[in-house]
């Protein structure tokens, strides 16, 4: 036996004539999502999408679900032929089976009813007062209009009458894949995981680029950069992490520039190597776990010096965040275990007694007179190791470009 869930959708509704390619990538989404469980089924309908999964799956199809953008809420549904009597029927078994659920012998309850197709020929409140009269003949409850026990929902639809008692809250946003590409900056810490997943949340599909400094930086701070993409890949399906080898290049910084100036030089260098993989790769922005102000390297002062090595667009969903903010979604979203363990990366590995605060792109360009930056960056790029990560798969082998 199969179980329904109505999914239901929100900014999509507002996309006029973009709404249809949005759709789609949420089905696609929902497919790769639930590609584990073989008997799952898609229905589309006008502003609604079903999904019919094997009883046995329900609730692992229900968690997956929760992890796909795009969707409002969803919903386990009861159908029924678009009849008052059909519809009355169906409302007091449901009634009946979440009372049981609470083992409660008496309930509280109201009925709402969204009727959408206009033909039916009782109007939303008829259908609920008919309904709930029905119900109250027949099971030991008593209406309650602000806060029932259960909540009874009618959805009136061409394809049928739905009825349903809970809304299970999605993971809203846009669906992944909707809105391009995006190189993000990983690190092994708490922010830029968390920027990865508030980059999904709008439409971007990522790629993760990591900067690892062996032997500087151990195995285990790769291997835990490699948790953390394939966490994200719970929320935003398949992602290709870039490891970069980082240690020339932090290595002649340190030589030849300034001391103070060893991040904003670190940091512009970086964006130079994402923006060739994401020309490589096709993506169109670079995406970054900065919040302004949070470290002395994350002015507004340092962020012009540091775009101006790069022509795409710079994305900073944490710039108007606090730390605390940031902890408690990373918590929210599974990272932030993974994100303390005590494995430094490259940034912290080579963090400058007095960073400066306010750098200009002049201080910077002079720094950089004396390194290969061209030499270095194309090192850099042509020894990158690329790896896929896919939900609840191991990694694929590395390949190297």
């Amino acid at each position: 036996m199969k179980k329904r869930i109505m999914v239901r959708y929100g900014e999509l509704a507002l996309k006029g004539k973009n709404r249809g390619d949005f759709e789609a990538q949420l089905v696609q989404n929902i497919k790769e999502a639930l590609k584990p469980l073989a008997e799952a089924e898609i229905e589309k309908a006008y502003g609604r999408l079903y999904v019919l999964i094997p009883e046995a799956d329900a609730d692992e199809a229900a968690r997956r679900l929760q992890r796909v953008f795009g969707i409002s809420s969803f919903s386990f549904v009861e159908e029924a032929l678009p009849e008052l009597s059909a519809i009355q029927a169906t409302a007091l078994s449901l009634v009946q089976r979440q009372m049981a659920e609470r083992s409660s012998p008496t309930a509280t309850f109201r009925v709402q009813t969204r009727r959408v197709d206009k033909r039916f020929p009782l109007t939303s409140m008829e259908v609920s007062r008919r309904v709930g009269g029905y119900i109250k003949a027949h099971a030991p409850v008593q209406v309650d209009l602000s806060q029932p026990d259960v909540e009874v929902q009618i959805e009136i639809r061409q394809e049928g009458a739905f009825l349903f008692a809970d809304a299970i809250p999605g993971a809203g946003g846009l669906p992944v894949g909707a809105s391009g590409k995006a190189m993000l900056l990983l690190s092994g810490g708490i922010d830029s995981p968390v920027a990865g997943w508030l980059t999904m949340k709008r439409g971007v599909r990522l790629e993760a680029v990591h900067f690892h400094s062996y032997p500087f930086t151990s195995e285990q701070s790769r291997k835990k950069v490699e948790d953390l993409v394939q966490i994200l890949t719970e929320y935003g399906g398949k992602i290709r992490l870039h490891v970069v080898p980082f240690t020339e290049i932090q290595t002649e910084i340190r030589k030849a520039c300034p001391e103070s100036l060893g991040i904003t030089i670190m940091r512009r260098m970086m964006f130079r190597i994402a923006e060739r993989l994401a020309e490589r790769y096709k993506a169109l922005a670079l995406a970054t776990g900065e919040s302004l102000g949070q470290v002395a390297s994350q002015t507004l002062e340092s962020m012009l010096t540091i775009n101006q090595v790069t022509r795409l667009p710079v994305l900073r969903p944490l710039v108007a965040y606090d730390k605390q903010e940031i902890i408690a979604l990373a918590k929210q979203i599974g990272t932030y275990e993974t994100s303390i363990l005590p494995y430094e990366d490259c940034c912290t590995i080579f963090t400058p007694k007095a960073p400066k605060t306010r750098p200009r792109p002049e201080e910077a360009e002079a720094a950089e007179k004396h390194l290969a930056v061209e030499e270095l960056v194309q090192r850099a790029v042509e020894g990158t190791e690329s790896t896929w990560f896919y939900p609840g798969q191991p990694k694929k082998e590395f390949q190297y470009f």
